[in-house]
């Protein structure tokens, strides 16, 4: 059953006649492939959650960077860093996308820039 925050087919469709530039997940894949399909076709440019929520996971990492430095830094230092991370996410999906001929597939981008993360780290361990 589809939950009240997901973004069906036909909510995408209706973001798209109502001028929608973009949509950038905030959730665990809140919108169905039907609506991902629509977003393609329409030029809604598309934040897969697994890129739009990495800012989540760089806050948790710049506290543990703060605690274990015994530091505190302040809430512009804190954004600063914040922002240089979701830069390098976005430019990492941009560049995976576009190498692979599916330039602004931000979705694609993201999976490919995962998947090269984890092959490095992999190679690196010897394996």
């Amino acid at each position: 059953t589809q939950s009240t925050w997901e973004i069906d087919g036909d909510d995408a469709k209706n973001l798209a006649k109502n001028g929608c530039k973009g949509v950038y997940e905030g959730a665990n894949m809140p919108s169905t492939p039907d609506a991902v399909a629509v977003y393609y076709d329409t030029g809604i440019q598309f934040g897969p959650g697994k890129a739009a929520n990495a800012g989540g996971v760089a806050v948790s990492g710049l506290e543990m960077s703060q605690n274990a430095q015994m530091l505190s830094w302040d809430r512009d230092t804190c954004e600063g860093k914040l922002k240089d991370i979701m830069k390098a996410v976005f430019d990492q999906c941009a560049k995976g996308a576009a190498e692979y001929g599916r330039e602004g597939d931000l979705k694609f981008g993201a999976n490919v820039a995962s998947f090269k993360r984890v092959a490095d780290a992999v190679q690196e361990q010897g394996l």
